[in-house]
């Protein structure tokens, strides 16, 4: 269901998309956590036979996408916002539907903040409504055993694929989430990862560029000016933003559904993709 890739240049960089569907059809755009990987390929089929144009894509730093130093980002997350919504209008006059991912979701909200003209409809899967770093005291952060055992595993020779591959699995395991799906995930982004120097595909792998973006002021407290159809999903056992976060988007953002995937953990299971794709290509009807 694949249509091609390309990259399309918005704000002065290049950004790499990939294209499921018809080009005419209403425009889905998915954010990723960093990379376009991070939105499952069976959820996109599942979006694009529902009758949309669906396109994901890398952010800056990351995948086919411009890379200049991902330890030093000279931008901010309202800049990544600004992506979103140039891309949007670049590839559709029309509004679209935006949806974000884990950190992709922190860009997705920022996006429907400050660019309402380009969005029709908003999903917000896996992720919280304030950016890294401390959260407010209502949050509930990342739990603390998970990540313990997440900082002890030891840190791969980023140049060498398998090693890196079977890192994710190990992460994946610790999560929650399918070793299986996150080894040839893993795979695929060092694929399409520019060059092997160690920052850069760390960068791809752990989406370490957020740790150093500016990501103020906040946008918390302006969710209740979002006027379009929102839905959140989340899954129940995540370790890494607690459901807590996600019950906290839906109840921020006016009129909002919560989907909670009792099953899931930080990545959307391949048993979930018809609920999750048919919650989303309701938005709006």
């Amino acid at each position: 269901m694949a249509v091609g890739t390309s990259t399309i240049d918005v704000n002065g960089v290049a950004l790499g998309v990939e294209h499921f569907g018809d080009a005419a059809a209403p425009l889905i755009l998915l954010v990723g956590g960093t990379t376009m990987l991070s939105w499952p390929t069976a959820l996109c089929a599942a979006l694009a036979r529902g009758g949309h144009h669906v396109v994901r894509y890398d952010l800056r730093d990351s995948g086919a996408s411009t890379t200049v130093d991902p330890e030093s980002p000279a931008y901010t997350l309202r800049d990544l916002a600004s992506d979103a919504a140039a891309l949007a209008l670049e590839l559709d006059p029309r509004p679209a539907h935006l949806a974000g991912i884990g950190v992709g979701g922190m860009v997705a909200q920022v996006a429907a903040l400050d660019h309402a003209h380009a969005f029709s409809a908003l999903t917000l899967v896996g992720t919280r409504p304030v950016a890294p770093g401390p959260v407010d005291d209502d949050l509930p952060d990342h739990d603390g055993a998970t990540m313990a055992r997440l900082f002890s595993l030891p840190r791969p020779d980023w140049s060498d694929r398998a090693g890196v591959a079977e890192f994710a699995a190990a992460g994946a395991e610790i999560r929650g989430d399918d070793p299986a799906a996150a080894r040839v995930t893993a795979e695929r982004i060092w694929d399409r990862t520019p060059g092997t120097a160690s920052a850069i595909q760390m960068a791809n792998q752990l989406r370490m560029v957020f740790s150093r973006l500016d990501c103020t002021p906040r946008w918390r407290e302006r969710l209740p000016e979002l006027t379009i159809p929102a839905l959140v999903v989340h899954g129940r056992r995540d370790p890494f933003f607690p459901v807590g976060n996600g019950e906290a988007c839906a109840r921020e953002i006016p009129e909002a559904r919560l989907l909670v995937i009792e099953d899931a953990a930080t990545a959307i299971p391949d048993a979930a993709t018809g609920e999750v794709a048919a919650a989303m290509l309701s938005l709006g009807r």
